[in-house]
């Protein structure tokens, strides 16, 4: 099996989760940690036109957008699948990806994530507290929604992790440090259940900061 070699900005919860996956599976990797602002840089354009991360290459091919390359990872190496058996199983797999994309990331996330988290601890930023508070009620209903989906399961795709796990843990776990916490997931032990058990799995401790940060180094 070839090289993987992961493109990514250290911390970017897209980033961490295809590391997740590649843990998941016990397959070694490259983190090519990318500096922040060079992701619009001419060299990793070349890689993502769009200008995003991460990119996965693969002997001589490459491959962006997460959902895509977490696939990708689930077909080439089989075992453990990380993809439902049942048709039901895999669709609900399926829905909490997309709704990782485009209602937990966007309008949640890259919000109270970025003004509680990256600003601080990158930029030196003061959080925006009107912007925070802007976003709790996207907030709440993507919180209520994924309880709802999890119901009892121990993961969201059923008995065993799947690709929904893997790609929403990274983005819940920016939330678990944060005042905001209490409020979104407080009323949901399901889903405060569940991210402490994607915690202790060793494909998430393995891709903590700290951990990423001295993969950064050391390429």
């Amino acid at each position: 099996m070839r090289d993987f070699v992961v493109h990514s900005i250290p911390g970017s919860p897209y980033g961490r989760a295809v590391m997740v996956a590649l843990e998941e599976k016990g397959i070694a990797y490259r983190l090519a940690a990318l500096t922040a602002g060079a992701h619009r840089q001419a060299g990793h354009l070349s890689r993502h036109p769009f200008g995003k991360v991460p990119v996965l290459e693969h002997g001589e091919f490459s491959l962006y957008e997460t959902q895509a390359i977490l696939r990708y990872i689930d077909r080439i190496l089989q075992e453990p699948a990380l993809t439902p058996e049942g048709a039901k199983e895999a669709a609900r797999m399926d829905q909490v990806m997309n709704i990782t994309d485009c209602y937990f990331f966007r309008g949640v996330g890259n919000v109270i994530a970025f003004e509680r988290v990256v600003g601080p601890a990158l930029m030196g930023k003061t959080p925006d507290e009107a912007a925070i508070a802007e976003a709790m009620p996207a907030g709440k209903l993507v919180f209520g929604e994924l309880a709802k989906l999890l119901g009892e399961k121990p993961y969201f795709g059923g008995a065993k992790v799947s690709l929904a796990d893997v790609m929403l843990a990274p983005h819940m776990d920016f939330f678990t440090g944060i005042p905001e916490w209490k409020e979104l997931a407080g009323p949901h032990a399901n889903v405060q259940m569940w991210m402490a058990r994607m915690n202790d799995r060793a494909s998430m401790q393995a891709t903590t900061w700290p951990k990423v940060a001295a993969m950064a180094k050391a390429a």
